[in-house]
């Protein structure tokens, strides 16, 4: 079979993701690659999701419905069981696919040892309107293990991964994380097995006030800290300050983002020897309002 034949299993866990599903659907059906399925597993949704997916009369849609609501990771887990495809492609229900993602990076999997190819991605607000690239670097391909250690830059939306190779080795996502269950699944996958980059952005990911909330980061940085904790005694005395600095500086931001602007210089100061940088004496000088405008991830 040529690779251009495979089937990709496109896996769409939704949970009241009425207001943007419409265009994520849409997005899909446009795939300029045909050979593929989408499994939609509603995670018990009380909107309108399910009626919207219905209206679609596409043979390639699957629904499933779950039989409790459950975390995001243990319903990707479960979903991924009903996949058939011998690829796995993620999109959530407010991102959106370039019609020729799928053909542009199924290629790429030539190579045999590799197991997933990652892409870049535009930035989109919640009126439709583009911001900028995800990322302007031209991140690594082979095993970048390291690399991710350092700068985890992967968003899942724009991933395709081997799903013979989850299956063979019962790599699965972590259902205790709310947040970090996409680095905690790349990072595992990352010790083994080889990546493939591909820089031109195949798919739009929408920033809206759900996905970018307080809370969503407070979390975020609870979790690191768990799985540092639990994951030390795999990592070097680097990589332990790598995922150390990391906490540091995100919980700076959050103190900078706080209304306590005293709070941020003293935990600046406290951590003086981590944060000291140009970047960081910008953003602690910097006023909030003008932050906003330029750190999309605040």
């Amino acid at each position: 079979m040529s690779i251009y034949q495979k089937k990709v299993s496109i896996i769409l866990n939704c949970y009241n993701g009425e207001k943007y599903l419409k265009d994520a659907l849409i997005s899909i059906i446009n795939q300029s690659y045909k050979n593929w399925e989408l499994i939609f597993w509603d995670n018990r949704s009380n909107d309108n999701s399910k009626n919207i997916f219905k209206s679609f009369k596409n043979k390639n849609f699957k629904y499933f419905l779950a039989k409790k609501h459950t975390s995001l990771y243990e319903a990707r887990n479960l979903a991924i069981k009903k996949a058939s495809g011998e690829y796995l492609g993620f999109i959530d229900a407010d991102d959106m696919w370039d019609r020729n993602k799928l053909l542009k990076q199924i290629k790429l999997f030539k190579d045999n040892d590799t197991a997933v190819v990652y892409s870049n991605s535009w930035l989109k607000d919640e009126n439709n309107k583009r911001i900028k690239k995800y990322t302007n670097k031209n991140l690594n391909s082979g095993y970048i293990y390291q690399d991710l250690i350092n700068n985890y830059d992967i968003q899942i939306l724009t991933a395709i991964i081997k799903r013979s190779i989850l299956k063979k080795h019962n790599i699965t996502f972590n259902k205790r994380f709310n947040i970090i269950g996409d680095f905690d699944f790349f990072i595992r996958l990352a010790k083994k097995f080889k990546f493939r980059y591909f820089s031109e952005p195949v798919a739009i990911y929408r920033l809206h006030r759900k996905n970018l909330s307080l809370l969503k980061k407070e979390l975020f940085i609870k979790e690191l800290i768990f799985w540092l904790k639990k994951n030390k005694r795999n990592l070097d005395t680097i990589q332990i300050k790598k995922i150390e600095q990391k906490i540091v500086n995100l919980q700076f931001l959050q103190k900078k983002f706080s209304k306590n602007y005293f709070s941020s210089i003293t935990f600046f100061m406290k951590y003086l020897n981590i944060l000291l940088n140009f970047k960081n004496l910008i953003i602690l000088g910097t006023p909030r309002f003008i932050l906003k405008k330029y750190m999309w991830y605040i």
